[in-house]
């Protein structure tokens, strides 16, 4: 008579031996491998601009911007502890910088975004031309080329930084140079990319040297202005309000190739709809203030605060005042690959 086996056993001692051979069953790991929806590992999360500043100038007293190369705290996801990432493919901060310091001069594959939080009279120069920031201003720095900050300003200033350092990582094509210097030559004056570039007129015969737009910096007040406009104009979104996306006018696809950035505008009182999209989002409230329910999760915002809707998580935004939000995801990514899809609920 055979005895039993029991297939628990037998199963658990097969994958202990194939384990030697650096195997493993795919019928185990098949419905997180495969899932029926998006589950990602983020959560959604708020971070209180006035709950965190004082830890952040804190910062200032304990090292200089050189020391630093770049003096930033990194706002983690909680759901993704130790990875330095806000989404599973995206990374964020708010750098600090102060009277008369310069973070050095270097490149990296990695591209990176800013959008200025607070103070005015600080700067950022890319690849031969410098900007000075301004409160909401939008700044980008495409990858591998020369940056550096530097301030001349009276007090501190902060942006947001957003990356796609943990794409790059997972690619393993990460890439970082110094540049030796602390700051870069200027080759062109200030205002020069986006006299050239981003009035609606193209340089006859101008070929891109990259994907990303060569407007490396989109003003506050040029962008509040067209909010403006077209809220007169147009019928307010009942998900979105008014928003609208930073392209590249050589193109027209999306400023940066692998994040995409976009501002709306939401009028006081605006009740928004939920929507869920594939793209983690992480969202930057400029002016105005309201609420977000993610999930299962509600957050209060006001100027400066940050928060993230993880990918397909129900979102919608409620407007207490007239409110502007800057955000960005890996939205041109996912489209590249016909991987990326939008929901709009009731």
């Amino acid at each position: 008579m055979n005895t039993p086996v029991d297939p628990t056993a037998a199963r658990a001692d097969y994958y202990r031996r194939i384990a030697a051979s650096h195997l493993t069953p795919l019928w185990e790991s098949m419905a997180a491998l495969v899932p029926h929806a998006p589950r990602s590992p983020a959560v959604a999360h708020c971070w209180r601009y006035a709950d965190l500043r004082d830890a952040l100038l804190e910062s200032g007293t304990l090292i200089t911007a050189r020391e630093a190369v770049r003096r930033v705290l990194i706002l983690e996801n909680p759901g993704l502890a130790g990875s330095s990432a806000i989404t599973p493919s995206l990374y964020a901060g708010l750098q600090l910088i102060l009277p008369g310091e310069i973070a050095p001069s270097h490149r990296h594959t990695q591209s990176a975004l800013r959008l200025v939080v607070e103070g005015s009279r600080a700067f950022t120069a890319v690849d031969g031309e410098r900007v000075t920031m301004h409160p909401g201003d939008f700044i980008i720095t495409p990858s591998w080329t020369w940056h550096d900050h530097g301030s001349d300003a009276d007090g501190p200033v902060v942006w947001l930084d957003g990356l796609d350092i943990p794409l790059v990582r997972f690619l393993d094509c990460g890439f970082a140079e110094n540049l030796g210097d602390d700051v870069q030559p200027l080759l062109r004056p200030e205002g020069d990319a986006l006299a050239r570039y981003g009035s609606g007129l193209m340089p006859v015969g101008f070929v891109p040297a990259h994907g990303t737009s060569p407007v490396f910096a989109y003003p506050y007040a040029r962008t509040r202005d067209a909010l403006r406009q077209l809220a007169r104009a147009n019928s307010v979104d009942p998900h979105d309000g008014i928003r609208l996306a930073f392209v590249n006018p050589a193109t027209g696809g999306p400023a940066i190739p692998t994040i995409g950035t976009t501002v709306q505008w939401l009028p006081a009182g605006f009740d928004g709809r939920p929507r869920r999209a594939t793209d983690g989002t992480v969202f930057h409230c400029i002016e105005g203030e309201g609420e977000a329910r993610i999930g299962d999760h509600v957050f209060t915002f006001a100027p400066h605060d940050t928060f993230v809707a993880p990918s397909w998580q129900a979102t919608s935004l409620h407007a207490a005042r007239e409110t502007v939000l800057f955000a960005f995801s890996d939205r041109p990514v996912q489209q590249a690959l016909h991987l990326w899809r939008e929901e709009r609920l009731a």
